[in-house]
């Protein structure tokens, strides 16, 4: 899974779950887009949108949004999610946005998909002066044994492009280092949603049908059995949202 031909068609399997995608994935907390994007960073054109999990966020707390998809499918969701947000479909390596337009560029569960040289130098061509560039990701806290084990029983590690609890992104010049702050906190799901999250992943898109049964099955196996989980009705499935803060010179 390491070949970037590998990586891209995982990338591209989203479009096949823009609808499992909106009604599984979690939001990103309060505090964490407040502190990613500040008040003043005004123009925003968010990068890897999907189906507007942030993009919404950033609209909502006043923010003049621009989402970019590669795919359409995810867009479209976008667009009927949040009505009067600007949609194009461009990457991170070509975005359909004019020079020093941005005051700010996000990348929410996206930065990983992209060449992070490419990607960097096309964000700052984005961004005025002094433009922030945002990345943040929801990670399943892994610290806590049942989520580590669902984790397995998910087979996350087969196409596992996101970012590790304590590794830094890889994001080149014209960037330097950025603020790093962490958020705890808490998505409730019952079995089904927890099924539809799985469902939601490039690695499992991509897998045949047979290969997709035998997830969702050893899934199902560890809801019903670990002691932790057996017999709820309602699971509190612990994430850190880890975000970074990079300023271009």
């Amino acid at each position: 899974m390491d070949s970037r031909s590998e990586k891209l068609a995982h990338a591209r399997s989203f479009g096949e779950v823009a609808g499992v995608y909106e009604a599984s994935r979690p939001s990103y907390p309060a505090a964490a887009v407040s502190w990613l994007v500040k008040p003043e960073e005004v123009r925003v054109v968010d990068v890897g949108a999907g189906t507007g999990k942030l993009s919404r966020a950033l609209h909502a707390a006043g923010h003049e949004v621009t989402a970019v998809d590669p795919s359409e499918e995810m867009l479209a969701v976008l667009r009927q999610q949040v009505p009067g947000v600007q949609t194009l479909v461009g990457t991170g390596e070509q975005l359909p946005v004019h020079d020093g337009s941005a005051d700010a560029v996000t990348f929410a569960q996206a930065w990983h998909w992209v060449d992070p040289v490419a990607a960097s130098i096309e964000v700052a061509r984005v961004l005025r002066p002094g433009g922030v560039l945002g990345l943040v990701w929801n990670l399943r806290d892994e610290r806590v044994d049942w989520v580590r084990e669902l984790g397995v029983a998910m087979r996350a590690d087969k196409g596992q492009y996101t970012i590790g609890m304590d590794d830094d992104p890889k994001v080149a010049a014209p960037f330097g280092r950025p603020e790093r702050a962490e958020f705890g906190w808490t998505q409730p799901l019952d079995v089904d949603a927890v099924l539809q999250l799985v469902r939601s992943r490039s690695y499992f898109a991509v897998l045949d049908a047979a290969g997709q049964a035998e997830v969702l099955d050893t899934v199902r196996r560890l809801l019903d059995t670990h002691p932790q989980l057996a017999g709820r009705r309602t699971i509190d499935l612990p994430y850190v949202t880890v975000a970074y803060r990079y300023r271009r010179p």
